[in-house]
């Protein structure tokens, strides 16, 4: 990375090819620090608040920065409904293969969370690649699908995504609703993290809010057994929602991120 502006890059072929929006923040203190990598929730788009309070975080600690939008989402291509973890998770590996950090610290928001575990293992498969030096776990939403939507669908939600493909639900974040298909809770489940120890051989920072009414804080618990082999520090913040993005939240991710950086550079 050698510049600070927006980018696009085309991943798939043919009627599956999907144009991903990027936008690079140039490292300003050496290549060997860690470029900061934003990966959203659900819905969400490189534009929002944590997302931008991370860039200009970056800009304070000269590190490289890395955003983008999955397809459907912000300013990338595609259409919404085609999305699954399997999608997202190939369009986030050619945002890096595309970037070339040689080191990466994950900032992962609810269903990013999940992205970012499944990253650290398909990126361990390869004989080279970025280094992970840390995760920031935001309000994790590791199989969402199976663990905390699956449970809770109503005899109407079951019967739609029998019948249509897809259910609708109300979202409080937004005036449309939010939409989950039958593709993505059967991709889901060939995406499951919290089925075996995770291993991703470096720090991790969780944080969590008590009053998330999206993803309890028992969800992070849970998250935390099945990390044995890592250094895991676990932040719960008793008022906090979802968004954990009031002024005190957005400190405390800032402080994990920056505590990260400064882990990585007494190791190296």
């Amino acid at each position: 990375m050698t510049a600070t502006g927006t980018a696009s890059i085309t991943v798939g072929t043919g009627a599956d090819a999907r144009e991903i929006a990027i936008i690079t923040r140039a490292a300003a203190k050496g290549p060997d620090r860690p470029a900061l990598i934003w990966l959203g929730g659900y819905r969400s788009d490189m534009t929002g608040t944590k997302a931008v309070v991370l860039d200009a975080l970056a800009e304070r600690l000269g590190s490289a920065y890395i955003r983008f939008d999955y397809s459907g989402h912000g300013a990338s291509g595609g259409e919404f409904r085609d999305g699954t973890i399997s999608r997202w998770l190939e369009e986030t590996i050619a945002v890096i293969d595309a970037t070339t950090p040689k080191s990466v610290i994950l900032v992962g928001s609810s269903m990013g969370g999940w992205i970012a575990l499944r990253l650290v293992q398909e990126l361990g498969k390869r004989a080279a690649g970025p280094k992970i030096a840390g995760l920031v776990l935001i309000a994790p939403a590791p199989d969402f699908t199976s663990e905390l939507i699956e449970p809770e669908l109503t005899d109407k939600e079951r019967q739609s995504l029998a019948e249509r493909g897809y259910f609708e639900e109300h979202s409080e974040y937004s005036p449309e609703p939010n939409i989950y298909t039958r593709a993505l809770m059967e991709d889901g489940k060939d995406n499951r993290v919290l089925s075996g120890i995770i291993e991703t051989g470096c720090p991790v920072h969780i944080l969590q809010g008590m009053a998330d009414p999206d993803v309890p804080y028992s969800h992070a618990l849970k998250l935390m057994e099945f990390l044995p082999s890592d250094d895991v520090v676990l932040t719960l913040i008793r008022d906090g929602d979802h968004r954990l993005s009031r002024p005190q939240d957005l400190e405390k991710m800032e402080a994990a991120v920056a505590s990260l950086l400064i882990d990585d550079e007494k190791l190296g």
